[in-house]
């Protein structure tokens, strides 16, 4: 772990915490579960958004371990919910090597203790914030654990939107530090879905449940979304609703992008 000060702030709630309330697990506090209560009052589809966000990572990274890629930079983890990033890699390479970052000291206690890496591959952890790149790529833990030299996937689900500043500088900076080859796996909300911004049935309900708690979110648009991955080759389908990509035959109610209004996508650095 970094040498940060540790705040364990339970008393309000955090994303992270949250997401793992909605995917039904248990490393919550009192804070996070009254928000999302309210959060599952204003926009009930979010379980639904949540899992799926869970199954686009897996694919995303499947995807990626097949393309032969064997190093792993997971920002933004949260509480470890199985299968994680490391097992799904490790699963199709047991030599992959993954480096979890997150910037809550109590998501990082809880990734310690579960996330046990294969005997051949390696996991490591970092606190940082997204928003600081430069902290993230100049850790020890990274340094030691992934040769920038070679190809590394940068996976940011469901992350991006809780990011204050310039987003596109943060993700150019990533990727500018790794060796061509490398992939950005990004899923990010957005409210293309709603109905105008007063759509009682919208992502922008949620998201305003989240403001109210001191958590704000900035949805994007398709092309938004799009906008990270200039410079990169995209993998097809490109930019999509996180359930349809990749995910050709399967068929989905007509609301469905409308409940789980996350867009996808993977890029390569040529």
């Amino acid at each position: 772990m970094s040498d940060h000060p540790v705040d364990l702030r339970t008393d309000v709630a955090h994303p992270a915490r949250m997401y793992d309330y909605f995917l039904g697990g248990k490393d919550h506090y009192e804070a996070d579960r009254r928000a999302a209560e309210t959060a599952l009052a204003n926009f009930p589809a979010v379980r639904l958004t949540a899992r799926t966000n869970r199954e686009f990572m897996r694919t995303a990274t499947r995807y990626l371990a097949e393309q032969g890629v064997r190093q792993f930079l997971d920002i933004g983890t949260g509480i470890p919910t199985e299968p994680n990033l490391h097992q799904v890699a490790q699963e199709h390479a047991c030599e992959s090597r993954v480096v979890y970052v997150d910037n809550d000291p109590i998501v990082l206690a809880h990734a310690r203790a579960l996330l046990v890496s294969a005997p051949e591959g390696r996991t490591t952890y970092v606190q940082a914030d997204a928003a600081d790149p430069e902290a993230i790529l100049g850790s020890r833990e990274l340094r030691d654990t992934l040769d920038l030299s070679q190809p590394v996937a940068i996976s940011l689900m469901a992350v991006v939107h809780f990011v204050p500043g310039d987003v596109y500088g943060m993700v150019d900076t990533l990727m500018d530090a790794l060796a061509p080859g490398s992939y950005l796996a990004m899923s990010h909300v957005t409210t293309d879905f709603d109905n105008g911004a007063d759509d009682p049935d919208g992502m922008g309900r949620l998201l305003q449940v989240y403001s109210d708690q001191g958590i704000p979110v900035r949805p994007r648009s398709r092309d938004e979304v799009a906008r990270f991955f200039d410079g990169l080759a995209l993998v097809e389908p490109g930019v999509e609703v996180i359930h349809r990509w990749r995910q050709e035959g399967i068929e989905h109610p007509a609301d469905h992008d409308k409940k789980v209004s996350l867009y996808g996508a993977v890029g390569k650095k040529v």
